[in-house]
This record gives structure tokens, sequence and C-alpha cells, in this order.
């Protein structure tokens, strides 16, 4: 770790104490997200709110205290991989495979008009064909952490809208990552039509045959290996097992590690004992702080000094607002309006997906400086807006009330 890295820790921390430097970034950003998120929730809105807004004041673009690093960028993404496997153990396979048609619609549609949107007010404000496309990019794969964080923490994961938000999510990561490669080899002047096509058909097959007959497989093979094993917790070791095991799958496969961390809790919730659940739950209360947190890390206000970065910046929120609630709405037009508010918001975060594309744009040198900037803003906020917009859309729901889906979902 880098002193600079940690600039009130010079005030608290002198050279010959250096041990000191971990836990005090720990107890930074847990306290302050933890704090941030009993203020927000006191106000009636999602503690991760707070918890996000404690990383922004923490970073660079207020106090300048804790940036972001290896180590918070691993401890994030562990929270984030124990969300989603903590949701996918809510969830039962049937329940989504049932919604499948639709979610497919709604992943579709989620894609295509935020890229088209975002490439066209790219172009209109003058950028290069191949920065707007990038920026495009950046706007279509949605961050279920934060929506499946709100549902979850508000017993909602059962409701016809939120089934169909996991479900299209995942589809979406898949669609994601062939919008990521076709763009990508765009910028190095190398179209390969069959590496996409290999890419579509494993990561596309990965996901369909862990969601389909992971369920079942688990309930067969589960039993067997706990009598052979005699340590204590052995359920929860072999659920550890699973959810690093299919997250590096689905790494290697191409899709993100937390879409391999919802299908290994959605193929044990049928199977696993609550114990699994409860500790599954203490871990993601360790590690989800910083996860949202270090989502307000990445955000940097000082560069937005400039009005043609200030008037990008706002275009693209706006854009990236309106066309994924509009593309995704649009999918899930069956359900009726309310379920379609449902949707159409649910899938607005972009959180970390979106910085991605940026990094992989400015690492080519397609994407310039005010552009990334812009586009982890847009990140940031579309996360920020989803949550007191869930809460606005589910305000009728009884919560941990189970619904039946009805058969035109399918």
């Amino acid at each position: 770790m880098q002193p600079s890295t940690y600039h009130l820790l010079a005030l608290f921390v002198s050279p010959e104490q250096q041990a000191l430097r971990f836990p005090l970034t720990m107890l930074l950003i847990f306290g302050t997200a933890k704090l941030f998120a009993n203020v927000c929730e006191a106000f009636g809105q999602p503690g991760l709110v707070g918890e996000i807004i404690a990383g922004v004041i923490l970073g660079p673009s207020v106090l300048n205290w804790v940036q972001a690093n290896d180590v918070l960028t691993a401890l994030a993404q562990l929270g984030v991989m124990f969300l989603l496997f903590r949701v996918g153990l809510e969830v039962k396979a049937s329940d989504l495979m049932r919604v499948g048609r639709t979610a497919f619609l709604v992943a579709v549609a989620g894609v295509l008009l935020p890229f088209l949107v975002g490439w066209a007010c790219m172009q209109a404000m003058g950028a290069s064909h191949i920065e707007a496309i990038f920026v495009g990019a950046a706007l279509v794969a949605t961050s279920v952490g934060i929506t499946a964080q709100v549902l979850a923490a508000k017993g909602l994961l059962h409701q016809v809208a939120s089934q169909i938000i996991l479900a299209a999510a995942v589809i979406d990561d898949v669609l994601g990552l062939l919008v990521l490669a076709l763009v990508s080899s765009m910028a190095e002047g190398k179209v390969k039509i069959g590496a996409l096509a290999t890419t579509a058909a494993v990561a596309g097959g990965f996901t369909l045959l862990v969601a389909k007959y992971g369920t079942s497989t688990l309930q067969h093979v589960m039993p067997k290996v706990e009598r052979k094993l005699t340590v204590a917790e052995r359920q929860f070791h072999l659920a550890l097992f699973l959810l690093f095991g299919l997250s590096l799958l689905a790494t290697y496969v191409g899709v993100a590690a937390i879409v391999g961390a919802f299908l290994a809790g959605m193929a044990l919730s049928e199977t696993v004992e609550q114990r699994v659940h409860d500790l599954t739950h203490g871990i993601g209360e360790l590690l989800v702080p910083f996860f949202l947190a270090g989502i307000g890390l990445h955000l940097d206000l000082s560069v937005f000094t400039n009005r043609h970065t200030l008037t990008m910046t706002a275009i693209i929120l706006v854009a990236a607002i309106l066309s994924k609630f509009a593309g995704c709405a649009l999918g899930s037009w069956r359900l009726g309006p309310t379920d379609m508010l449902r949707v159409g918001v649910g899938m607005i975060p972009r959180g970390e997906v979106g910085m991605v594309v940026a990094q992989i744009g400015m690492s080519l040198g397609v994407v310039d400086k005010p552009v990334y900037a812009a586009v982890v803003f847009m990140a940031v906020g579309t996360t920020l807006i989803a949550p007191p917009l869930l809460n606005y859309a589910y305000r009728s729901c009884v919560r941990e009330a189970p619904e039946i889906i009805p058969a035109s979902t399918s």
C-alpha cells in the first residue's frame, strides 16, 4: 500500500506504525458507511444510498482521506459476490425460468436502446465514432448488485417484477459482454465474428446450463458429499466451494464473477439449511459496505471544471436513465404499468460495469479523460437514483409476500 493512497492516515500513523494503516482504513470505510446508512434509513431511504455517499465523502471528491486501491477493490469484489450469492439463495431457479421469455425481451431492449441513445448523443456532441460507440457500450450493462440489495432488504425477491429484473440482469451481462467484445475489437481494427459467436455460445450455454440443471444436480450430490465430511459447518464450506468455483468458471467463460455467484446461490436455494443463509448474511454485512463505498470512491468531482464536460456529463446521465428505463419497461409491457415501472427502474443502475467499459476504452486510447469522468459520474448517479425510485415503485408491496407468477410472463 502506497502512503499517497491514504492521505488522512499520515495525520494519525507515524512511519513506525505502518501496521495501523489497514485497520484504520477498514474502520473509516465501514464506520462511515454504516453511519450514513443509518442517517438515510432515518429519512426513509435505503441504507445503501448512504454507504455510497460515504465513499464519495471519504474519496477524492470531498475529504480525499481514502482512495481506491487493490486491497479495497478486492474487498469490494468479495462484497458484491456474497451479495449476489445471498440473493441467489432466496430465489428458486424454476421461478426465474418461468419468466425467461419476458426477461429476455427486457434484457435485449435494455441493451439496444441505451447503446443507440448513448452513441447518438456522443455523435451529436462531436465525439469520434469509436468513442461514441464506447460510451454507448458503457450504458448497456445493468449492475444488479444495487437493485438486488434493495429488493433483498425489503423482502421483495418473490415479486414477479423482481424475478424478471434478476433474470434479465443475468442475460444483460452476457449481452453486455458481447457488446464490449465487439466494440473493443472495432477499436483494435479487427472484428472476429467467429470468436464473438464462440464467446456468445459458451457464455450463454454456461449460464443456461447452471440455471436449468444446477438445483436438481445439487439436490442429489450435496447430501452424499456431506455424509463423507466430518468438519463443523460442512454445508457452508461446500456452499463456499461452489460460490468460488462457479465465480471462477463464469469469469473464465467471459461473464462476470457475480453471475457465477448468483447462479451458485440459486442452485443451492432448495438444498441448504437456514444456517447457510445466516452465515452468508453475516459475511455480506461485513463486506458489502466496501462494495458500495467503493463506488463512491471512484468519483472525482474536481474534473468537472469545464462547461463542456459538465454538459456532456448531464446529457450522458439523463440518456442512461431514460433509455434504460424506457427499453426495459417496454420489454415488460405484458405485465401492466405497475410492473413495467418496477422493471424499468430496477434495471437503471450501472455501478462498476460502466466504469470498466470506460477504463478499457482509455487503455485502448479511444476514450479521453473528460469522457471517462462523465461515464464514472453516470455510473454513480444511476446507482444513487435507483434505490429511491425502487422505494416508490414497490411502495404498495407487502414485505416477504410471495406472489404467484402468471402464465403470461413465460
